[in-house]
């Protein structure tokens, strides 16, 4: 009984001083389902895409021959794509780009510009 008594001791000081305890605030939190919809909105860059922004990005390279470009993995947001310069038809370069704006970018343009050069 007394441990009934010492368990319900902090609700009726609780009550006594005319304070109520203070409601929990739900965060929103997205579901799995919309975050990765969220990310998919923007299709992975096909060999057209990625040529026309390596071509842009840096300019003193050779045209691509070939490319792969694939998700980094399971709900990231960058896009790794392989590809080959030039006469090669091998995937012997690596660039990663991000969706910017509803637009594909090279994230790191000075390392895949001096690589393929």
């Amino acid at each position: 009984m007394k441990k009934i008594a010492l368990s319900l001791l902090p609700l009726f000081a609780l009550a006594a001083c005319g304070e109520e305890a203070p409601v929990p605030v739900e965060e929103e939190t997205p579901t799995v389902e919309e975050q990765i919809a969220a990310i998919e909105t923007i299709a992975p860059p096909d060999q057209k895409v990625f040529s026309e922004t390596l071509a842009a990005t840096c300019p003193n390279l050779e045209p691509v021959n070939t490319a792969v470009c694939k998700r980094a993995g399971l709900g990231s947001e960058d896009v790794v794509c392989e590809f080959g310069l030039g006469d090669d038809e091998y995937l012997r370069n690596k660039a990663t780009m991000t969706a910017v704006d509803g637009a594909w970018t090279i994230t790191d343009t000075e390392t895949v510009c001096a690589a393929g050069a």
